[in-house]
């Protein structure tokens, strides 16, 4: 197929690197033209705007930071919805409000364009494995026409429901994976508080009902005292903000979601943005300062 693909960071390379290797003609378009190079170098049409990428594609993906980028990106001046025939479909795989991506697709939809919000969770290695998990929401027919796309990207491909579904599924992503990683950040500070070693007892609960992803990974790095950002920290509190601003809206009372909100208030006050989320271990050693 000619596909389309905007956004290629960390996460966005990869992928777009997947759908190259599987043979598919590949046009792309970046602000900056270094993270175009290793596309172009493997085959890959640069473009000058999203509208020209759009024009030469049959399917677009999209991954991109904020609302304002997709926005940006889908319905600009030089956006996709100036070059994009009707059929075309955007993937907008990117991290948004759920009331965003149906704006988007309803101002689409005018023009004969379809979408499919389907944010992602796996990080960026999961991006680089093919391994990521894919919240979908728009028609069941789009999804199904896009299923071969997104098999070369993702190991599982789950329908929520109509376009924005995927994004409350996203947020409710977040929010758990969140929160866990403060739980993780207030373990490891017991731990240390109490004079034992972190790195044994993130070995002890790797092997129980504590068990899980966050904890390798995120209580792994804390025990370690490595900050390093494997996902910045930045992109967590963006998430949350629109998780929050979503239960606001909707008059729901979140209270573990609210106080792991503070504390990535706090994390960001600090100057941590650009490192790892792991670094919520340190917003609560400095209270303790």
């Amino acid at each position: 197929m000619n596909l389309g693909f905007i956004g290629l960071g960390a996460m966005g390379r990869p992928m777009a690197l997947h759908l190259l290797k599987a043979g598919h003609a590949l046009s792309i378009y970046a602000r900056r033209p270094e993270a175009a190079r290793p596309l172009t170098d493997a085959g890959a049409t640069l473009c000058d705007s999203p509208a020209a990428v759009a024009a030469a594609s049959e399917v677009v993906f999209t991954i991109v930071t904020s609302n304002a980028d997709v926005e940006g990106v889908a319905l600009g001046e030089r956006g996709l919805i100036h070059g994009a025939k009707s059929g075309c479909v955007l993937v907008d795989m990117s991290t948004i409000a759920p009331g965003t991506a149906r704006h988007i697709a309803t101002r689409l939809g005018e023009r004969g364009i379809e979408m499919i919000d389907a944010p992602v969770s796996g990080g960026e290695q999961g991006a680089i494995n093919a391994t990521l998990a894919i919240m979908a929401g728009g028609k069941t027919e789009v999804l199904e026409r896009v299923r071969p796309l997104l098999e070369k990207l993702g190991k599982t491909i789950v329908y929520i429901g109509p376009n924005g579904a995927g994004q409350v599924a996203k947020a409710c992503n977040q929010m758990i994976m969140v929160a866990n990683i403060q739980a993780c950040a207030e373990a490891i500070q017991l731990a240390n508080a109490s004079g034992v070693e972190p790195k044994r007892v993130v070995t002890a609960l790797s092997g129980g009902s504590a068990a899980g992803r966050v904890l390798e990974l995120f209580g792994g790095k804390m025990a370690a005292r490595d900050f390093k950002a494997g996902v910045e920290a930045r992109l967590h509190h963006k998430d949350f903000g629109l998780l929050m601003h979503e239960a606001a809206a909707l008059g729901l009372a979140v209270p573990v979601a609210s106080q792991v909100w503070q504390q990535l208030n706090a994390l960001m006050a600090n100057g941590w943005g650009n490192e790892d989320t792991s670094s919520l271990l340190r917003v609560l050693e400095r209270g303790m300062a």
